[in-house]
């Protein structure tokens, strides 16, 4: 039976890691054509066809297209093939990767992350990396460690207490996502330095649910994102300042 290029097209959904020149056999055999008649018909040398069904050589953008004239299934179905296979293959050698540095992740205080929804749990170690790599918004434990170096940060620490440098990059990160979140306007230092002595300084004497929000609209006016992310419990930190642009700083407050 010769396989339309719809059918194939809507009835492949591969659940393992398979090179699409096993596909290209499968659509030769159902048409009853030889791999020399192929290589005829499209012009691409025999062996260069014996080793793409052999899972030696990737199907290239002309090769998709010649294909498509040949055995009538378009060109993006075997570049779609051939870019799920690379991709399955680079997400296998990540997971191996991970699966080495996986004692990175008990660095970190997870089930208080997770509690505070910071981050989803997963089933298994390498997917919970995965994650917090993900929230980190880097892609390995080692570039954690070259942001984490890189950040600049003004602290404010509880002095009696000892604290890791997992869970405060941990608290930053989580502020510096709020703060994403927050519309400000190009910061204004002269506003900043008025609202501060004649606005900001009166709130304090306000209940948080009062003075949260009313703080926030007055620092975003003037180019300040405030934002407060309760404390982990290997992070002792009262608060931190930095700029997140030229135009845009961060005040992170725990309470």
């Amino acid at each position: 039976m010769i396989l339309m290029a719809s059918k194939l097209k809507n009835s492949y959904r591969p659940d393992y890691v398979s090179h699409p020149g096993i596909t290209l056999l499968d659509v030769l055999n159902d048409r009853a054509m030889s791999q020399a008649e192929l290589s005829r018909r499209s012009g691409r040398p025999k062996k260069t066809i014996n080793e793409i069904i052999q899972g030696k050589s990737a199907i290239s953008s002309i090769t998709a297209l010649q294909f498509e004239k040949v055995l009538g299934i378009p060109s993006d179905f075997w570049l779609d093939r051939q870019r799920h296979y690379d991709e399955s293959l680079a997400r296998l050698e990540e997971r191996n990767q991970l699966e080495k540095l996986s004692g990175w992740l008990d660095k970190f205080s997870l089930k208080n992350i997770i509690k505070m929804g910071w981050i989803k749990q997963c089933e298994n170690r390498i997917d919970q990396t995965i994650e917090l790599l993900s929230f980190f918004g880097v892609a390995s434990p080692d570039q954690w460690d070259v942001i984490t170096k890189d950040t600049v940060a003004s602290f404010k620490l509880a002095k009696t207490y000892e604290s890791s440098i997992e869970d405060i990059t941990t608290w930053l990160r989580m502020g510096e996502i709020l703060a994403q979140k927050i519309y400000c306007e190009p910061y204004n230092e002269s506003k900043f330095i008025y609202h501060l002595n004649n606005d900001i300084r009166n709130l304090t004497l306000t209940p948080p649910s009062e003075f949260q929000p009313k703080l926030r609209d007055i620092c975003s006016s003037v180019g300040v994102a405030v934002v407060f992310v309760p404390q982990l419990p290997n992070a002792k930190v009262c608060g931190a300042t930095r700029w997140l642009s030229p135009e845009k700083a961060l005040i992170q407050l725990s309470l």
